[in-house]
């Protein structure tokens, strides 16, 4: 049994128990199993769906026991295709062989030799590539990332209408609510969740050079094209008739480029979160008997945060890779996207890894709302911007100005911004509204925007 210290990835090694359900769509292991599964379903199509010539019809329990041979593809026949690779020194190759040998004892040992029938190996390899990324968005997209976007919802549900002072550039800025702050990132989040659930991924079935060559060389009297095109969408995907030898992955890209930008928005929540914690917004539940720091005792750090951040930035790197490499290719075909491919599981495992390092960290946090108010209250200045904009209203001559000198740099009081106000040549209306205005109160819209959101489901 291999032991996990050994690993060279932490994917398969400190992580593993974290990344374990992606084998199902890209291990090795399950490369062959839907590199099987598409040969057997392309099979089944010729014969019973084209009706090539040499074919036959085949019944019901043939059919059966096809299928069975890529339902239940297992470890101890993903290691016998290993064993013929060895010999073939060709992986799409050792397939076929292992298929056709899974039918030499069976009635369909007449038609083994149409396994594989004009197919070139890109034709099995980026339908089983498309079918994995599709089937994997149950798992990444419905499940984790719906996940994550719930608990955001809830958060900012529970947090509408907590005032909080706002920073930009790092400076203090008119208050929000932290419920808004949060909805903001799970509305980011739901716009990428459409569009990762709405995209249609391509395939590509035509042969050594994309033109249907040694198809029309065997039977020139049928269309290829709509058979192609009939087989792809029989699998749930969306025909490219236009290739060379192989798909040109625009398509991959753009799913792994919608992919990166989720995580691109949980970097960027991971780091806001990780400021709160600092700011000492937010307080982390404290669990029995971790530790914080190996010489200060005191420490309970935002770690999940900072595992998410990490992770996401190493997913991200694959990904740019990936999109980067995967549409180029020499000429008709050359391998360098071979290797690149089998990388996908690592983009997807280290977003796994931060996606439930997120949900952990999120489940740990307590709102913290005297330092909210704190905050709120050492920095009056806030309500320059409410000030000016009254004056404005009211035609007071320079009323920017005015409040910069006030303001500008120095730290005031609420009594000084009520003494500035009581001097001002303002109606009593306005007057009255400014003398009320305080930084915890003055939030504008953003219960109300957070509760708008709120209201529309995912």
């Amino acid at each position: 049994m291999h032991n996990i210290l050994l690993s060279l990835s932490p994917l398969d090694g400190r992580y593993k128990s974290k990344t374990d359900e992606l084998s199902d769509y890209f291990s090795e292991f399950a490369l062959f199993k839907y590199r099987v599964r598409v040969e057997i379903e392309w099979l089944i199509f010729l014969c019973n769906e084209i009706k090539i010539k040499k074919s036959r019809v085949l019944d019901k329990e043939e059919i059966q026991l096809l299928q069975d041979i890529a339902n239940y593809f297992d470890v101890v026949a993903a290691e016998k295709v290993k064993q013929i690779e060895g010999e073939t020194n060709h992986d799409v190759k050792a397939v076929e062989y292992y298929i056709k040998e899974s039918l030499s004892d069976t009635s369909m040992a007449d038609i083994s030799e149409l396994v594989h029938f004009g197919c070139t190996s890109e034709d099995i390899n980026n339908t089983a590539y498309a079918l994995m990324l599709m089937e994997s968005r149950s798992l990444m997209v419905e499940n984790h990332l719906r996940k994550l976007t719930d608990s955001l919802r809830e958060l900012a549900d529970t947090h509408a209408s907590q005032p909080m002072l706002s920073l930009t550039h790092g400076q203090t800025a008119s208050p929000t609510t932290l419920g808004k702050e949060l909805a903001n990132v799970a509305a980011r989040l739901e716009y990428f969740y459409g569009k990762l659930m709405t995209h249609e991924f391509t395939g590509k079935f035509n042969g050594a050079t994309g033109n249907f060559n040694a198809h029309v060389a065997a039977d020139s009297k049928l269309d290829w094209i709509d058979i192609s095109q009939k087989f792809l969408t029989h699998l749930g995907l969306k025909p490219n008739l236009m290739t060379t030898q192989i798909e040109p992955h625009d398509n991959t890209a753009e799913y792994l480029l919608t992919f990166s930008q989720v995580n691109t928005i949980l970097i960027d929540f991971s780091r806001d979160i990780w400021q709160y914690v600092s700011r000492g917004i937010f307080k982390q539940k404290l669990k029995e008997g971790e530790v914080g720091s190996s010489t200060m005792p005191h420490k309970v750090n935002p770690i999940d945060f900072e595992n998410a951040e990490g992770n996401l930035g190493l997913a991200n790197s694959t990904i740019y890779h990936l999109a980067q490499k995967l549409p180029i290719s020499r000429m008709q075909r050359d391998l360098s996207d071979s290797t690149v491919f089998r990388n996908l599981g690592v983009s997807f495992g280290y977003s796994l890894i931060a996606f439930k390092s997120l949900q952990k960290g999120i489940s740990k946090l307590e709102l913290n709302p005297d330092a909210l108010i704190t905050e709120l209250q050492n920095n009056p200045e806030v309500l320059a911007e409410a000030i000016q904009t009254v004056m404005r209203m009211e035609k007071i001559d320079q009323p920017y100005e005015k409040l910069k000198q006030l303001t500008r740099g120095k730290k005031i009081t609420q009594k000084e911004i009520e003494k500035f106000v009581e001097k001002l040549e303002l109606s009593d209306k306005a007057k009255n509204s400014l003398l009320k205005l305080t930084p915890e109160n003055y939030i504008g819209l953003a219960e109300v925007l957070t509760q708008q959101f709120l209201k529309d489901k995912l």
